[in-house]
């Protein structure tokens, strides 16, 4: 793609409150539409500036717990309530994904949504299996379990009341503060070793973030998650991601003192990752917001990737490799230390899973 495509393409469309800043189709479609940028650029004053709506489709999904056998993930199950994430993070790893609906994974992502309104009943059935083996779930993998539409879905909220009912441990990944309306579930849950939370932070610097994570909880607000997470005795980790080079990296030490004063008990971080669809996304939006900084940061990424702008190689696609990313694991190991962000984290309890006897309108006679 030309700079100057991407630049007349950020022109065009510009949206409030979103990450990305086009609609590229999805690469499984046999045809294609073209635009006609010149007529379009000649009426671009007449344009109101839009407000790009959020739709959610309701859907009964047919299975819900999704497997993976990667060997760089400390999980091999996961559940992931939505299809497509409203916070519009413009980095957001999962966007190639929404292609396979035949969707972009621009704007398509975070305005076309899918809710698995079935979740829960879905979970049950497969807990209830005799054959099913108790291991830890990871709830929002993919994309945010505790996005926007959850407030009114309540569609995590009751995958969670399963995973409690059967004992089941899970471990959540989240931006959103929404996760603090669940405390008096994961509370018990926490004191039985059956959960855990990370809390993902890319920068302290809330200008970045209102721009590059549009409808996420400020770093602020996430802060303040940690803190009232740990004070009910959760135990939270935060994840420095991603870290963007020459934009967000010097905040790395910063995230992790406030995360640790805040009351978090370990750490992690990831890398900057751009596949498929990503890189385009991420370069329009770098040239968009800080076009000065454009050549550079993409030039660090190449530098941490092989002289790719992605490399999905298992074991360094979430660190990188080269000076700079060594840079990086060095700058974190010794923050985490000098905060205390070091200790082992405790594996999860999967010895008390048991399928609750079953409901019955009749009582037992014996």
């Amino acid at each position: 793609m030309k700079s100057s495509d991407a630049k007349r393409i950020i022109e065009i469309v510009p949206a409030r409150g979103r990450g990305a800043l086009s609609n590229r189709e999805s690469r499984f479609l046999e045809g294609g539409r073209e635009i006609d940028l010149d007529y379009l650029e000649a009426l671009r004053e007449d344009l109101p500036e839009p407000a790009v709506a959020t739709q959610t489709t309701l859907t009964r999904a047919t299975s819900i717990i999704s497997r993976n056998n990667s060997p760089d993930i400390g999980f091999d199950r996961s559940i992931n309530p939505f299809l497509g994430c409203e916070h519009g993070c413009v980095y957001c790893y999962a966007r190639p994904t929404h292609a396979y609906l035949g969707l972009s994974p621009g704007l398509d992502f975070e305005t076309r949504l899918t809710a698995k309104v079935n979740a829960a009943d879905l979970l049950r059935q497969e807990l209830s299996r005799p054959s099913y083996e108790a291991r830890l779930i990871a709830l929002g993998a993919n994309t945010d379990p505790y996005q926007p539409i959850e407030k009114d879905t309540r569609i995590t909220r009751a995958v969670l009341e399963v995973l409690a009912e059967f004992n089941h441990p899970v471990a959540i990944t989240t931006k959103s503060a929404l996760v603090l309306r669940d405390i008096d579930l994961l509370a018990p849950m926490a004191a039985k070793g059956l959960a855990r939370v990370a809390i993902s932070i890319a920068t302290i610097d809330s200008a970045i973030a209102r721009t590059m994570e549009p409808r996420a909880n400020s770093p602020a607000r996430r802060l303040q998650a940690i803190e009232r997470l740990a004070a009910a005795g959760i135990p939270t980790t935060v994840i420095v991601a991603p870290i963007v080079p020459a934009l967000t990296d010097a905040h790395l030490e910063q995230v992790l003192e406030l995360a640790a004063r805040a009351g978090a008990d370990s750490a992690a971080y990831v890398l900057l990752r751009l596949p498929l669809e990503v890189r385009d996304l991420f370069v329009e939006w770098l040239q968009a917001h800080y076009p000065l900084r454009a050549r550079h940061v993409m030039s660090l990424v190449s530098q941490m990737r092989g002289g790719k702008d992605y490399d999905a190689e298992f074991g360094t696609r979430m660190k990188g490799k080269g000076l700079f990313a060594d840079l990086i694991a060095k700058r974190f190991h010794l923050a985490r230390t000098r905060y205390g962000l070091d200790r082992e984290r405790r594996p999860l309890n999967s010895a008390l899973f048991a399928v609750p006897a079953a409901r019955s309108d009749q009582l037992d006679l014996f």
